[in-house]
């Protein structure tokens, strides 16, 4: 599903000589090209969490010049999340994700923004957290954020660009369409998992 962009901000942008240079590849291509990298430069991107999902994420949205990344999360970076987490390195065990994200990001683009929220998302903070952002990026993992999530971008009209992972599978898409409510998620859960998690249904 295509996010529309004739919603995002229209302020005047323009690409340096460094940006495309930076970007040629991009801007070769015809379903990017000019028109399509001014509007990646004036996007406004939540991402939430910079784990497993978001890590990858983080880099491949400030490389391709995003130009205004933000990072929400809470956490530190520990010695077991380097071996899928892969912003991280090992010097950057023990320090804030949002700190070492944001050096690794800057130092993979630095002509893009990027702002830092060092806080869990959390039902009294989600809609101001999101206002100012065009499209959001769930990369939590587990349920009751994702469904917050979903209902703060359905209440603000956001684009909720959905992906998990589990083992070997995993699974993307876009909540936003117009005259969409809210998502369903189901939990397929069996055993003692399903006494203490329940079933999701809405």
């Amino acid at each position: 599903m295509a996010i529309p962009t004739d919603t995002l901000p229209k302020q005047e942008v323009k690409l340096s000589n460094e940006e495309v240079l930076r970007y040629s590849r991009h801007l070769i291509m015809p379903e990017v090209g000019l028109e399509g990298q001014l509007k990646l430069k004036r996007a406004r991107v939540l991402l939430i969490g910079t784990g497993g999902l978001g890590a990858p994420l983080g880099l491949y949205l400030a490389a391709a010049g995003v130009g205004h990344l933000g990072l929400v999360d809470f956490d530190v970076v520990d010695f077991s999340n380097l071996q899928r987490q892969v912003t991280f390195a090992t010097g950057d065990v023990g320090k804030h994700k949002t700190e070492a994200a944001k050096a690794r990001l800057s130092g993979l683009n630095p002509t893009i923004e990027i702002e830092t929220f060092e806080t869990r998302l959390t039902s009294e903070n989600a809609l101001e957290l999101f206002r100012d952002f065009d499209i959001i990026v769930d990369g939590t993992d587990n349920f009751p954020t994702r469904f917050l999530v979903n209902d703060a971008c359905l209440l603000l009209g956001k684009p909720n660009v959905y992906g998990s992972i589990f083992r070997f599978e995993g699974q993307a898409t876009v909540f936003g369409y117009p005259g969409g409510g809210r998502a369903v998620l189901p939990l397929l859960v069996s055993g003692a998992a399903s006494t203490r998690l329940g079933a999701i249904v809405r």
